[in-house]
């Protein structure tokens, strides 16, 4: 069971990600920039060594330990590859690897020993090539932590939240059952309050079709589920409105009124946050028992090793994890930089 959080100096686990991407790359050039924590990277040593010698950087990591955790450390859990990694060059060797780094992170904020988990870029190909079934880390996170979550991406003055995640769009709208929507809805109001601050958050939420149905001439999702749905918890207080046109929705004049958008599908609404925040976005998975955000990009192969990757958004991801972290004690009334 997660702990208390009561400890005055966070402790955030860092998994890196696809070891032959940029994850490892962008978690060395943290150290020294993480000032109010503790970051712990769960990862090959040697790996980190080397990433951070080809940018420049002298790495002598200290072993991960139980001891109280002191503002601005850097630890490093020791993770071993099962093959050696050459940027750039995926080997299915080690998928098992990249898990077992996810695992001692969740697990570890499941036992108390992290505060928050921050995951860099995997690269979901290369795992199922190995034998592994995986569709993204807020599948894996919600199997090991047997919770049911929603995926939300946030940059400055745009939070979006998804009802269907990583689903071929064949199968989005059969997906997009009463049950569902009042359960993503329902934790998606819910975490606002809790873990931003937030009170009586209004959500602007999608429909389906273009033009939200039409009327129905254009589908029927919007009044045989989206619409009840929404009317059934404006009754109860929650401050919804939609469904709306996502073609008119994702605009300066309503988005000023807004503390949320909910999506229905992926390509749906995060193509929109990616152009406004790439870079400077980041990946909140609401719903768990622990606090874990992540980078809003891929792996990049193509600059792994080069020292040339943009690091904002791990660096924002970090950012985010520390500040949900400090929500658990204190619940301030507003958030630096996302508030409407």
């Amino acid at each position: 069971m997660p702990h208390d959080h009561t400890r005055p100096i966070p402790r955030i686990a860092l998994t890196p990600g696809e070891p032959a991407g940029i994850g490892p790359d962008l978690a060395v050039r943290l150290l020294g920039g993480v000032t109010a924590a503790e970051l712990v990277l769960i990862a090959d040593r040697e790996l980190l060594i080397e990433r951070a010698r080809g940018q420049g950087i002298t790495l002598t990591p200290e072993p991960y330990s139980t001891n109280a955790p002191r503002a601005g450390r850097v630890r490093v859990l020791h993770i071993p590859l099962n093959a050696p990694v050459r940027a750039g060059r995926l080997d299915a060797t080690n998928a098992s690897y990249v898990l077992r780094t996810l695992e001692a992170g969740c697990d570890g904020c499941l036992g108390g020993a992290f505060d928050a988990l921050v995951t860099g870029p995997v690269h979901k190909g290369v795992i199922n090539q190995a034998g592994h079934p995986f569709t993204g880390h807020t599948e894996l996170l919600a199997e090991r932590c047997a919770a049911d979550p929603v995926m939300m991406l946030a940059t400055p003055g745009l939070r979006v939240a998804l009802v269907t995640t990583h689903l071929p769009l064949a199968q989005v709208s059969a997906a997009i059952t009463p049950q569902r929507l009042e359960r993503v809805v329902r934790i998606l109001h819910r975490e606002l309050v809790q873990r931003f601050g937030l009170a009586g958050p209004r959500i602007l939420v999608c429909g389906l079709n273009p033009h939200a149905g039409e009327g129905g001439y254009l589908g029927q999702e919007e009044q045989e589920v989206i619409g009840p749905v929404l009317e059934r918890l404006r009754a109860e207080g929650l401050d919804l409105v939609g469904p709306l046109p996502a073609d008119t929705l994702f605009t300066p004049q309503q988005l000023r009124r807004a503390d949320a958008v909910l999506a229905m599908y992926h390509d749906q609404g995060l193509p929109v946050l990616k152009h406004m925040g790439f870079g400077r976005a980041v990946n909140i998975t609401l719903g768990l028992p622990i606090i874990r955000t992540s980078v809003d990009h891929g792996t990049a192969l193509d600059l792994a090793g080069t020292g040339r990757a943009d690091g904002g958004s791990l660096q924002y991801a970090l950012e985010t994890a520390l500040h949900l972290c400090r929500n658990r004690s204190h619940r301030p009334t507003v958030e630096p930089s996302l508030v409407r």
